[in-house]
């Protein structure tokens, strides 16, 4: 009897946690999309007219019932990758996110035998 009540209850608050609908903050897509007008401004920092008009434009999205991921591919495709403050990572501009770490990587490499051929010597 008490494994069968714990059964219900488990299934009952998984069943809730996984039927919750994820709450999309306006504030947080204000900041991440850039005003193409005020150059490197958040449309949230922003008071041209573009940046209202984007506002209102992802206020009608969220309406919609669009994900944060959504609205941001909307845009992206819209305006272009730069409108995202974080654009994602695609075949055009995969080496811009890897060359850093790659350039840090050999710089680390190089440092550690250079440290190594002065300790032998």
């Amino acid at each position: 009897m008490k494994f069968k009540l714990l059964m219900i209850i488990l299934l009952l608050n998984f069943s809730l946690v996984n039927g919750e609908e994820k709450k999309v903050d306006q504030n947080t897509i204000h900041k991440n999309l850039r005003c193409l007008v005020c150059q490197g401004q958040s449309i949230s920092d922003s008071n041209s007219d573009f940046a209202q008009t984007i506002k209102l434009v992802v206020k009608d999205l969220i309406n919609d019932g669009k994900t944060e991921e959504e609205i941001y591919s909307f845009m992206a495709d819209k305006y272009g990758e730069w409108i995202v403050f974080k654009p994602q990572v695609n075949r055009n501009n995969f080496m811009l996110w890897f060359i850093p770490y790659l350039a840090l990587v050999l710089g680390g490499i190089i440092i550690f035998f250079l440290f190594r051929r002065r300790r032998n010597s």
